[in-house]
C-alpha cells in the first residue's frame, strides 16, 4: 500500500473538502487518511493515481504536485498495512 500526499490549493473550506471527499470516495482502492485545507493524504491499494487526480479535477480542483505527463505524484515511502 502506498501513501500519497496531494496539494490541492483550492480546497480550503469544509465544503471544498466535502466535495473532494465525495469525488474520490467511490474509487476502489483509495482510503482517505487525512484531509485539511489545501492538503489530502490517501492510502492507495489498487487504484491508479491518474484515476484519483482525474476525480479531483472533475470536481473542480487542481492538484498542484501532480505530473500529468508522467502520471505520478510525489509519493512517500511504502508502509505496511
Amino acid at each position: 500500500m502506498k501513501k500519497l500526499e496531494l496539494s490541492i490549493p483550492g480546497m480550503q473550506s469544509a465544503h471544498c473538502q466535502e466535495t473532494v471527499n465525495n469525488a474520490i470516495k467511490t474509487i476502489n482502492g483509495i482510503e482517505v487518511q487525512h484531509m485539511e485545507a489545501g492538503k489530502l493524504s490517501v492510502s492507495i491499494e489498487s487504484a491508479e493515481i491518474k484515476e484519483l487526480v482525474n476525480a479531483i479535477e472533475k470536481a473542480g480542483y487542481e492538484v498542484s504536485n501532480y505530473d500529468s505527463q508522467n502520471f505520478r505524484a510525489i509519493e512517500s515511502d511504502d508502509y505496511a498495512s
